[in-house]
């Protein structure tokens, strides 16, 4: 299986060490272009002495030292780059599964373009701010696309009293978006899921079944009050495309029962209530 990932930070080191491992997989591709800085180091594996160097080449490393065997390919470059779009393309095509570990929007939209017009399946992992929690989105072909993800959960709560407006990542109530780091191990633990997750679509070929019948996994972390009321308690959500969406509308869906989980459902009437 060839692997096409873009991001080896905190979480998608962890991602890629987890994957990597796994004997099916027998080349990556990983796009980063950052620098390993001082203030990476508390959530990161890589060593102190590291700072100064490029996060690619330091994944590489890393990843050869436990697959000796794997063949890794490290570049240096930003995704959303439009000089490389041929380059990023040809990967794409190339590879069986993609995995995507960013955290900044333009790099999911891009990806989620790439992989898209080359018909090939990929994942998506996301930590929420202070690490409360995190999602795992699971893309297909012929699913919904990312933009029809965001948009659809950013509508699922709405308020016109509140200000500022709702947090797409939020199923229980309407919060403030905050940017409050989260610590190394609340990464690890949705890195872990995206790992999980990732495995079972290499499994399953990047068929969608057998295999999970959700397109985005929430596990919450923490309770907060309004937020989440429960911690360590998943929510599975079956999205469907949006009708207005240009990326994917014209692709047929798949008959896919109900178009989000019973906790959603639970959630939304909870807060009909109060």
């Amino acid at each position: 299986m060839n692997l096409f990932q873009v991001g080896a930070g905190s979480g998608g080191i962890v991602v890629l060490d987890l994957v990597a491992r796994d004997p099916r997989v027998t080349r990556v591709t990983l796009v980063e272009p950052d620098v390993y800085k001082p203030h990476n180091v508390h959530r990161h594996i890589f060593p102190p002495r590291a700072v100064g160097r490029q996060k690619a080449e330091l994944a590489a490393e890393w990843v050869r030292e436990r697959r000796p065997d794997l063949v890794v390919e490290p570049i240096v470059a930003d995704l959303t780059d439009p000089t490389r779009l041929a380059e990023f393309q040809e990967l794409t095509a190339a590879c069986d599964v993609g995995v995507c570990a960013v955290d900044n929007e333009p790099a999911k939209y891009a990806f989620d373009a790439l992989m898209r017009a080359a018909g090939k399946p990929w994942v998506l992992g996301e930590v929420l701010s202070g690490g409360i929690g995190g999602w795992v989105h699971r893309f297909t072909p012929d699913g919904p696309c990312y933009g029809c993800v965001a948009s659809h959960l950013q509508r699922t709560v709405t308020d016109e009293q509140a200000a500022p407006p709702p947090d797409y990542s939020n199923p229980g109530g309407v919060v403030a978006e905050t940017t409050i780091p989260a610590t190394k191990a609340s990464i690890e633990v949705i890195a872990g899921l995206h790992a999980v997750v990732t495995l079972d679509l290499l499994g399953n070929n990047g068929t969608q079944s057998p295999g999970p019948d959700f397109t985005s996994l929430l596990f919450t972390l923490a309770r907060v009050p309004g937020v989440f009321e429960d911690a360590f308690r998943p929510y599975r959500f079956r999205i469907p495309k949006s009708t207005n969406c240009l990326i994917c509308s014209t692709i047929p869906a798949p008959a896919t029962g109900e178009d989000l989980d019973v906790a959603l459902n639970q959630a939304l009437a909870r807060l009909g209530n109060e």
